[in-house]
């Protein structure tokens, strides 16, 4: 009997010992949800960030905050996320920059992208284009080659920051291509486009979806698209590979993330409601529009992405000599 009841004891108190853990899966969320986007306003993790969370918010029943911290190419915001408390109510939207391309051109970043981070879910992923100023003499991709050689190093390129998708791209096609170009480096694609089309820089690699009106009033000139294949989209534009750049292929993605040690309960609950936004037609239709893939898989499966992506950008920097500039 006084083994029965030691047993029925320490049952008891493992009981009350998990309540704690307990109660804030069962509760949550009971109040707003900060989700930290690493780039300014307007730039288009923060127009995916405000695309899905809305409708996540509608689905949990409390308001997710958009907190944009930009700067240091998505570092700072990372950072701030990966050093929140892990209690489901900060949550990171992140692009590849802070999490696969920036460890490796920086010694320090303040955070480690595999182990700070509990993976959440896929979000999509799409091309960029190659835009150039139109007073730029280049009608091509071959064009646009022929006149860097001519100038090693005078041209100048723009990017969302260093570290930023759009900065390794370019610098893949320069290693590929074997030009020089000189970077420009911006605190978001925004300010960077906008000088674009001023023409204070004369070329950029972007997503479709910021320039896609400058494109149709002429204010930029697409030369390529950086995918395997051509896009839906845009069926005249060749990619940059057939264009002059063979084994050219470079593309950006969304997740969503959550601080590590984030309950797994909180984690599987909010990969589900995220993959019934992304996977509703409204979304969908949005994120295609965006010239983005909807994909949205497990964690777990958001987690391998991230180690393999990691992995191949790795081999982009040593192979192409990227550094910060």
């Amino acid at each position: 009997m006084r083994a029965r009841a030691r047993a029925l004891r320490g049952c008891l108190v493992g009981i009350v010992l998990a309540l704690p853990g307990l109660a804030p899966a069962q509760s949550w969320p009971d109040r707003p949800v900060r989700v930290i986007v690493p780039v300014p306003a307007g730039g288009t993790p923060d127009v995916i960030a405000r695309l899905v969370t809305a409708p996540m918010g509608a689905l949990l029943g409390q308001t997710m905050v958009i907190d944009n911290r930009g700067g240091a190419g998505g570092m700072i915001g990372a950072e701030v996320a990966a050093k929140a408390i892990p209690d489901g109510y900060t949550l990171f939207l992140s692009s590849p920059g802070p999490m696969v391309i920036l460890p490796h051109l920086q010694k320090k970043t303040g955070y480690d992208p595999i182990v700070d981070f509990a993976p959440i879910g896929l979000i999509s992923s799409g091309p960029f284009l190659l835009i150039v100023h139109p007073s730029l003499p280049a009608k091509s991709v071959r064009e646009l080659l022929a006149l860097a050689r001519a100038q090693p190093g005078k041209l100048d390129y723009a990017s969302a920051g260093n570290g930023a998708a759009n900065h390794l791209a370019m610098e893949l096609f320069k290693s590929l291509a074997g030009v020089n170009l000189s970077h420009v480096p911006y605190k978001g694609a925004p300010q960077a486009v906008t000088d674009v089309l001023a023409g204070q820089v004369p070329m950029m690699f972007n997503s479709i979806a910021p320039v896609a009106q400058f494109i149709r009033t002429e204010r930029v000139r697409v030369l390529g698209i950086s995918s395997a294949a051509r896009s839906p989209q845009l069926p005249d534009v060749p990619t940059i590979a057939e264009a002059g750049v063979p084994g050219f292929e470079a593309t950006t993605w969304f997740g969503m993330l959550a601080p590590a040690n984030t309950p797994r309960a909180l984690i599987l609950r909010l990969n589900q409601v995220l993959a019934k936004v992304v996977q509703s037609p409204e979304v969908r239709a949005q994120l295609e529009a965006q010239g983005h893939d909807p994909a949205i898989g497990t964690p777990e499966a958001f987690g391998q992405f991230i180690r393999n992506d990691f992995a191949k950008y790795a081999k982009v920097v040593r192979q192409s000599g990227a550094r910060i500039d």
